[in-house]
């Protein structure tokens, strides 16, 4: 373990036309930033990883998660850093969705449409949540396979060098 300091993540820029960028050409304009900012904009990782993403039953999750786990660990070999800190994502999302059909039914977790200045951005964004209702056992079973994977990820010693690098270089 470094003794060097983490350095705090710096929020996703939001800013950029990702529809129009490569990041795997341009990793500079890449923010690791926190949670899931992100996963389902930046190219070519979206229109890679996306294909693979499943929740709705366990069997599905367990297909999905492995698939995406190896897209991850093959992203880490190429040194790929962005790559994949957004299969990392994409577990994450796994395990978030899973867990919002678990507990919600439909899966709509707030009250009211997301403010126009909002869309694209996570959060509640003032609107009150959703009663919970009884979980679904089958979406709490999805959940369970994506976080298993998801902390893999986030624990592999070279996705955090890797990412700690790509800090330092680009902020």
């Amino acid at each position: 373990m470094s003794d060097q300091p983490k350095q705090p993540a710096k929020k996703f820029d939001y800013s950029l036309h990702y529809a129009e960028l490569d990041l795997r050409a341009h990793p500079e304009l890449y923010r690791i930033g926190v949670g899931e900012q992100g996963v389902l904009l930046v190219q070519p990782y979206k229109a890679e990883i996306l294909p693979h993403w499943r929740f709705a039953t366990p069997e599905a999750a367990e297909e999905s998660s492995q698939k995406i786990y190896q897209l991850f660990l093959d992203y880490l070999a190429a040194g790929d850093v962005v790559g994949a800190d957004m299969a990392r994502k994409f577990l994450q999302m796994g395990y978030t969705r899973s867990r919002r059909y678990a507990n919600h039914k439909g899966g709509k977790k707030y009250d009211g449409p997301v403010p126009d200045d909002k869309k694209g951005v996570s959060g509640a964004h003032g609107r009150p949540e959703l009663p919970r209702m009884p979980e679904d056992p089958v979406k709490a079973e999805s959940a369970r396979i994506f976080k298993a994977k998801w902390d893999e990820a986030a624990a592999n010693a070279e996705y955090k060098r890797l990412k700690q690098e790509h800090r330092e270089r680009y902020g």
